[in-house]
């Protein structure tokens, strides 16, 4: 049997231990020796190098597994808990999901999960949640504060019947003396989360129709519909009225263009001639007299008639008519009967007959110089603009 130097055992067992992939078959083969020998040569010569690096190779394998596990276990803990907040989240909205109700739900289970994790979960910003927080108080005192104006609101707008919007009814609030100043748009505001008010249409009916051959009078007004002065333009229309069973009632008006004071007006089951000289005669006895003044209208054949042109003449009334067929050339008159129907009649179609008729549009036309506040009046009611101005000019003298 071949003897081998101890140097060239010491080289065998250094290369065996030197090359973690060789192993002890492969090793013993490239050398030339027996399997078993170089075995012996390694528990004799052997330091133990490659065993302590497969220990170290097992343990490094055995701690990065363990590292792997409790990565994932904190990763399935995770998901369990976004599942856990979504679950919860879901119930608590209830088919509701606003940004409000969202940082009230982090703040109810705030001691339940981390406010960092719900926010993230449900895709908050955590300043926006503190900020909100921090707040609260604030909210408070202002709900309470609009619960207060909202009650106002509702008075001032049942003392109204529903007819007053939101510039109307700030205008009645700053009048109240010790009261703070409210704008019109937190009034609206308000007014939209208690509920608005809706107003049906309108069916159409014609009551302008123009007699042929009559002569048409010069447009003295030019819709300038404004005056330096009372008692110098008028406006006048006739708008139709309807009642059940397709009878309509006809109201006549005569405008004062200085205050939009309604100085005349005539309600009756017709459109004759009569109608709209009952309107005239009934501003001359309001005013006094009309002697000089400028009455505007449409072309309907009541307005161009030879009575109402006589009646005109005898009053000291000079005519004034826009184009044939533009209603914005009588735009004011138009106006006062839109308005008119909207609020009397509100979410009803027709009134149930001409009696009911006649009392509520004669009560609104009263309401309407007394007490509804117009824009034009710098929110005040014509009576109300026409006595100011007069005690200013009055003082000015």
């Amino acid at each position: 049997m071949p003897r081998y130097s101890e140097q060239f055992k010491r080289d065998a067992v250094a290369l065996y231990e030197n090359n973690e992939d060789l192993s002890l078959h492969v090793a013993s083969a490239e050398l030339g020796v027996n399997r078993s020998s170089l075995y012996s040569w390694i528990k004799q010569y052997g330091t133990g190098k490659r065993a302590r690096t497969k220990t170290l190779r097992d343990k490094a394998q055995a701690t990065t597994d363990s590292e792997r596990i409790r990565q994932l276990e904190k990763e399935v803990s995770k998901l369990r808990e976004e599942r856990d907040i979504l679950r919860k989240a879901a119930k608590y909205f209830g088919r509701r999901d606003t940004l409000v109700i969202r940082f009230q739900f982090v703040y109810d289970h705030r001691t339940e999960y981390s406010v960092k994790r719900m926010c993230h979960v449900l895709k908050l910003n955590r300043s926006s949640f503190y900020k909100w927080l921090n707040t609260r108080e604030n909210r408070r005192l202002k709900t309470c504060s609009d619960a207060l104006i909202g009650a106002r609101i509702k008075t001032i707008f049942d003392d109204e019947h529903g007819l007053y919007g939101a510039k109307r009814i700030a205008a009645s609030l700053n009048n109240d003396s010790g009261i703070r100043p409210i704008n019109h748009k937190k009034v609206a505001r308000i007014m939209k989360s208690m509920g608005p008010n809706g107003f049906s249409k309108q069916r159409r009916c014609i009551t302008t129709r123009r007699k042929p051959g009559h002569r048409v009078m010069p447009d003295l007004v030019g819709r300038k519909f404004s005056a330096d002065r009372p008692n110098h333009v008028y406006v006048g229309d006739i708008t139709y009225l309807p009642c059940k069973g397709g009878k309509n009632m006809y109201l006549a008006t005569v405008i004062d263009v200085y205050s939009r004071k309604l100085v005349g007006h005539a309600l009756a089951d017709h459109m004759r001639v009569s109608l709209v000289i009952e309107a005239l005669s009934h501003a001359r006895k309001v005013r006094g007299s009309l002697t000089g003044a400028i009455f505007h209208s449409d072309h309907g054949s009541v307005y161009t008639s030879q009575a109402f042109r006589d009646h005109c003449a005898h009053l000291g009334v000079r005519q004034s008519m826009g184009a044939v067929g533009t209603s914005a050339d009588n735009a004011l008159a138009e106006s006062f009967n839109a308005a008119l129907k909207r609020e009397v009649l509100r979410d009803r179609k027709v009134f149930d007959n001409p009696i009911v008729c006649r009392q509520e549009v004669f009560r609104w036309c009263i309401r309407y110089n007394t007490r509804r506040r117009h824009f034009w009046c710098n929110l005040q009611a014509p009576d109300d603009f026409e006595a100011l101005t007069s005690a200013t000019l009055t003082q000015a003298a």
